[in-house]
Protein backbone atom coordinates (compact mmCIF):
# COMPACT_ATOMS: atom_id res chain seq x y z
CA UNK A 1 0.00 0.00 0.00
CA UNK A 2 3.23 2.48 0.08
CA UNK A 3 2.18 3.17 -3.30
CA UNK A 4 -0.65 5.47 -2.35
CA UNK A 5 0.24 7.30 0.68
CA UNK A 6 -2.74 9.52 0.67
CA UNK A 7 -5.07 6.35 0.10
CA UNK A 8 -3.79 4.72 3.57
CA UNK A 9 -3.92 8.30 5.30
CA UNK A 10 -7.22 8.64 4.39
CA UNK A 11 -8.48 4.62 4.87
CA UNK A 12 -6.67 4.57 8.46
CA UNK A 13 -8.48 7.61 9.60
CA UNK A 14 -11.24 6.52 8.72
CA UNK A 15 -11.15 3.13 10.16
CA UNK A 16 -9.92 5.33 13.39
CA UNK A 17 -12.65 7.24 13.59
CA UNK A 18 -15.28 3.92 13.51
CA UNK A 19 -13.02 2.18 16.28
CA UNK A 20 -12.98 5.14 18.45
CA UNK A 21 -16.49 6.51 17.92
CA UNK A 22 -19.58 5.42 20.11
CA UNK A 23 -22.28 4.26 18.53
CA UNK A 24 -24.02 7.40 19.71
CA UNK A 25 -21.56 9.27 18.46
CA UNK A 26 -21.54 7.80 15.05
CA UNK A 27 -25.53 8.15 14.68
CA UNK A 28 -25.44 11.74 15.70
CA UNK A 29 -22.66 11.96 12.96
CA UNK A 30 -25.21 10.60 10.34
CA UNK A 31 -27.73 12.55 11.76
CA UNK A 32 -26.18 16.21 11.02
CA UNK A 33 -25.68 15.22 7.33
CA UNK A 34 -22.85 18.13 7.31
CA UNK A 35 -21.00 18.88 3.91
CA UNK A 36 -18.21 16.93 3.75
CA UNK A 37 -14.87 19.30 3.45
CA UNK A 38 -12.38 19.88 0.78
CA UNK A 39 -10.53 17.35 1.68
CA UNK A 40 -12.96 14.58 2.41
CA UNK A 41 -14.80 15.94 -1.34
CA UNK A 42 -10.99 15.44 -2.51
CA UNK A 43 -10.61 11.82 -1.68
CA UNK A 44 -13.94 10.77 -3.04
CA UNK A 45 -12.93 12.38 -6.26
CA UNK A 46 -9.93 10.55 -6.21
CA UNK A 47 -11.78 7.04 -5.05
CA UNK A 48 -14.23 8.31 -7.94
CA UNK A 49 -12.35 8.10 -10.65
CA UNK A 50 -9.71 5.34 -9.88
CA UNK A 51 -11.05 2.09 -9.53
CA UNK A 52 -8.23 0.42 -8.46
CA UNK A 53 -7.60 2.91 -5.50
CA UNK A 54 -11.06 2.61 -4.84
CA UNK A 55 -10.88 -1.24 -4.37
CA UNK A 56 -7.76 -0.67 -1.79
CA UNK A 57 -9.35 1.84 0.14
CA UNK A 58 -12.60 -0.84 0.75
CA UNK A 59 -10.20 -3.67 1.49
CA UNK A 60 -8.63 -1.50 4.43
CA UNK A 61 -11.55 -0.17 5.87
CA UNK A 62 -14.84 -2.61 4.77
CA UNK A 63 -14.06 -5.08 7.35
CA UNK A 64 -14.17 -2.78 10.47
CA UNK A 65 -16.64 -0.32 9.45
CA UNK A 66 -19.32 -2.88 8.44
CA UNK A 67 -18.70 -4.70 12.06
CA UNK A 68 -19.20 -1.63 13.78
CA UNK A 69 -22.36 -0.52 11.79
CA UNK A 70 -23.80 -4.18 12.32
CA UNK A 71 -22.90 -3.43 15.86
CA UNK A 72 -24.48 -0.11 16.41
CA UNK A 73 -27.60 -1.68 14.42
CA UNK A 74 -26.84 0.83 11.62
CA UNK A 75 -27.11 -1.99 9.21
CA UNK A 76 -30.55 -4.28 9.50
Amino acid sequence: MAEHPVLDAVANKVVQKYQTSSCQQLMLKKAENAPPSAGEQKAMEMLRTDPQMRHEFVAIVADQVVDKLIECGMIP
